[in-house]
């Protein structure tokens, strides 16, 4: 292979990495299960009530609007409707939106930017679903303790429930509780669903800097799964289950049903009108006999995708925060550069001192590997005197060359062997950037303000195009023109790459760059050092 193949081969490699990997991410893992019957029981739009107005949030789908009570905790401000208790508004208190002002909103139904609500209610006639209106004891809420409970009452000829959202302070789970007595002389045999509503076009990245928003759920058989919203286009997705949890996804956030273990359950994902989808669990609870009262829960997670925070909350739901095909080497990564940042306090420095880390984790494999690239730099020289001598006789340059090669006991291709390295650490490294949450609007200093998006000013990458073009000059001249010409093209076309890449991305490959142009401008040196003492001594 010469020297051009070589570079085109890594160029080629190095873009179908990154679009196979994006690509990868973009599909679920699941291939969806058919089922003959709806997931959940159909129904009808509430109309009743003196405060309800339909909101038209698709041309088929109505979002009946009612009384709303105003919820602030430590993590959370939230609005929820009268309407079958939804949660129509959710904001974390810790975490900003992406203008850095407001407060991030993970649940909204104004449909603007996008549509995302948690229901949960009964598919049973005569007990409420999240289309029935119940009432409040008051409109504002406000922690002051170490929990906070938030009652709502519904009350009909057949039924009395409580529905209670609880909050405990320093968590994002919520717990929904639900207490239901049965005023009939009948059992009841309830069956209770909790649904998250997401519109499908939202959130979903961009070529170059893709994520996932869709629905995601984990069974201690299956593990953990994803499901893209156009998956369910046509057929509703459908499996029973005794333990797990459902929800869907986006960069950085998750929102997640959690029922009691050993609870039998049906998760479900389906699409309910146009651009809109839900995915929920259903499950059986147990016969209330007449004059009779029984208590269920359920817990919904809602907030950003801490490791600490989704591990404690519910087994499997650490693993929403997606490195994928390559966790190995990205969750590792992620712990050291985490570990870092506790002793440092800023990520990009963190970013600066992982990258040294693993340059000299690598220090051998690249010593080697720059020693060869330094003697092909040594013999250039003698190559461009046999290119003369042999002219167009391809052949016999070729087999000169390699001749010369044992000769002087060189690995021609030696020299690549860092950059394939790197590749998958390089990618690894923008999936950690890209999926973890800790790393949202960092900042680094100056005008890098957020480490996880592009530089605004693009400085950095175009400082790692002056370091590749000065990597170029250190490395052996082509003999072949063309190849040399490209050559010079390669640090433009990595570059085009790197102003759509994270800046922490970009400072890593920079400073990765930075140390290998010394370290190799110093085994050049040696190299050259030991040449010339040889021809001395010949």
């Amino acid at each position: 292979m010469d020297t051009k193949r070589l570079i085109l081969f890594v160029i080629f490699s190095f873009s179908l990495l990154l679009l196979w990997d994006s690509w990868q991410r973009k599909q679920a893992d699941l291939n969806p299960v058919p089922t003959e019957a709806q997931a959940d029981k159909e129904i009808p739009i509430f109309e009743g009530g003196l405060e309800a107005q339909p909101n038209k949030i698709s041309k088929d789908y109505e979002l009946v609007s009612g009384n709303n009570a105003l919820v602030k905790t430590d993590h959370f401000e939230i609005v929820i409707s009268n309407i079958g208790g939804d949660l129509r508004q959710l904001k974390l208190q810790n975490f900003k939106a992406d203008d850095k002002v407001e407060l991030y909103s993970l649940f909204s139904d104004k449909y603007d930017p996008a549509l995302y609500i948690a229901q949960s209610g009964f598919s049973n006639n005569n007990l409420p679903s999240h289309k029935d209106t119940f009432q409040f004891e008051r409109t504002t809420y406000e922690m002051t303790s170490d929990t906070l409970e938030v009652p709502l009452f519904y009350e009909s000829d057949a039924v009395k429930v409580i529905k209670t959202f609880k909050f405990n302070k320093g968590s994002y789970l919520v717990t929904v509780d639900y207490e239901i007595t049965n005023k009939t002389d009948k059992d009841i045999k309830p069956k209770a669903y909790y649904q998250l509503l997401h519109d499908g076009s939202s959130n979903q990245g961009s070529a170059m800097m893709p994520s996932f928003t869709g629905t995601a759920y984990f069974t201690k058989s299956d593990n953990f799964k994803k499901l893209a919203f156009n998956d369910v286009d046509d057929e509703s997705f459908s499996m029973n289950t005794q333990d797990g949890w459902i929800g869907m996804i986006r960069q950085y956030f998750a929102a997640a049903w959690i029922l009691p273990d050993g609870t039998p359950r049906k998760f479900y994902s389906k699409k309910i009108a146009d651009n809109i989808y839900s995915a929920g669990t259903i499950t059986q609870l147990a016969a209330i006999g007449a004059n009779q009262t029984i208590n269920f829960s359920a817990e919904l997670y809602a907030g950003p995708q801490l490791k600490n925070s989704l591990a404690d909350a519910a087994p499997g739901l650490e693993y929403t925060v997606d490195y994928g095909w390559l966790t190995f080497i990205a969750a590792p990564l992620f712990s050291v550069l985490s570990g870092i940042h506790s002793m440092v306090g800023n990520w990009g420095v963190a970013i600066i001192l992982l990258t040294m880390l693993i340059k000299l984790l690598f220090y051998p494999l690249s010593a080697s590997s720059y020693r060869s690239m330094a003697q092909m730099r040594e013999l250039a020289p003698r190559l461009q005197s046999m290119k003369e001598k042999f002219g167009d006789d391809k052949q016999k340059m070729q087999k000169a060359m390699m001749e010369l090669y044992k000769t002087e006991k060189i690995n021609p291709l030696g020299g690549c062997l860092p950059i394939l390295i790197q590749i998958p650490v390089f990618i690894a490294l923008y999936w950690v950037l890209l999926g973890s949450v800790e790393i949202r609007h960092a900042p680094f200093f100056g005008w890098i303000q957020d480490l996880s998006s592009i530089d605004p000013y693009y400085i950095l990458p175009l400082l790692m195009a002056a370091s590749m073009f000065l990597q170029t000059k250190l490395n052996p001249k082509p003999t072949d023109p063309m190849q040399a010409r490209l050559m010079i093209m390669m640090p433009i076309i990595f570059s085009i790459f790197f102003f759509f890449f994270p800046a922490g991305l970009v400072l890593y490959w920079l400073v990765n760059n930075i140390l290998s142009i010394a370290q190799q401008w110093y085994v050049n040196k040696k190299i050259h050092a030991e040449a010339l003492k040889k021809k001395g001594n010949a």
